[in-house]
């Protein structure tokens, strides 16, 4: 059995623009649908919303890549911890995203929990999930080449920090964390704030020129639009939760108007 292709971590690579979904709603049936949906990624958050890890192995079952499926998972950790990171890893996540990564050091760090000695500090597990209860036979030599490792820059000073974040081997991608950055620079719940946007597409700027690829999450279409126009390589367009919720009111909306109510 041959260890699968991360179809993501090439994507960034090669420069090619990725559609994004931010899943919050720790559903293995949600995982599964907005798997054939067509993005090509998806984030399972466990940082902002109750996923444990049983929940998010049933949404990594779930989101199993076949003839139907377009989503490479990301697992998102609550945080920067090697603990954490070795357990999503053996339960089969092939992207990470990072949050809170402030220096090219807590960012080599997040590289060395992903990598066996030794070339890092993930435990050695000889059968788990990642490796196919160990039908994978050199999954420990290679699973370095198909683990996407992609850290999040949440601050002012993490921003500015990009280019030495980006020159740490094993990167593959910095995401700009809109929501905490707005509130960094004074903008609370405000991210279209004319200075958090122009923290942003500072970050933006700063991942540009370090040949690094940069994403963001934009729920508000005209963002994300915007956001890939400006050169943002993989971007979360939605979040399932924020779907569901806009879809269900505005239904009922459309049957009280028409009821008269």
């Amino acid at each position: 059995m041959k260890l699968p292709v991360n179809a993501f971590k090439r994507a960034l690579k090669e420069g090619r623009p990725q559609i994004g979904l931010w899943s919050m709603l720790c559903s293995n049936i949600v995982a599964e649908i907005v798997a054939t949906a067509g993005f090509d990624w998806v984030v399972i958050d466990t940082e902002h919303s109750p996923n444990e890890l049983p929940m998010v192995l049933q949404q990594l079952q779930a989101m199993q890549i076949d003839a139907n499926t377009t989503a490479t998972p990301v697992v998102r950790p609550a945080w920067n911890d090697p603990v954490l990171i070795k357990r999503f890893l053996d339960i089969g996540s092939p992207n990470l995203i990072l949050p809170f990564v402030q220096s090219a050091e807590e960012a080599a760090q997040a590289v060395a929990a992903t990598r066996y000695p030794p070339h890092g500090i993930r435990g050695v597990s000889g059968s788990q999930r990642a490796n196919r209860y160990g039908l994978i036979a050199d999954y420990h030599a290679k699973a370095s080449e198909e683990i996407g490792v992609i850290v999040q820059v949440e601050t002012r000073a993490a921003l500015e920090r990009i280019p030495e974040i980006a020159k740490v081997d094993g990167i593959d991608g910095i995401f700009i964390g809109p929501a905490d950055l707005s509130a960094d620079v004074g903008h609370l719940g405000n991210p279209a704030h004319p200075e958090a946007q122009a923290a942003i597409m500072r970050g933006l700027e700063l991942c540009k020129a370090a040949g690094k690829p940069c994403g963001i999450l934009a729920p508000n279409e005209d963002d994300a639009r915007r956001y890939f126009d400006a050169g943002f390589t993989f971007v979360a367009v939605g979040v399932d939760q924020g779907l569901l919720t806009k879809a269900t009111r505005e239904i009922v909306k459309r049957f009280r108007s028409h009821l008269g109510r």
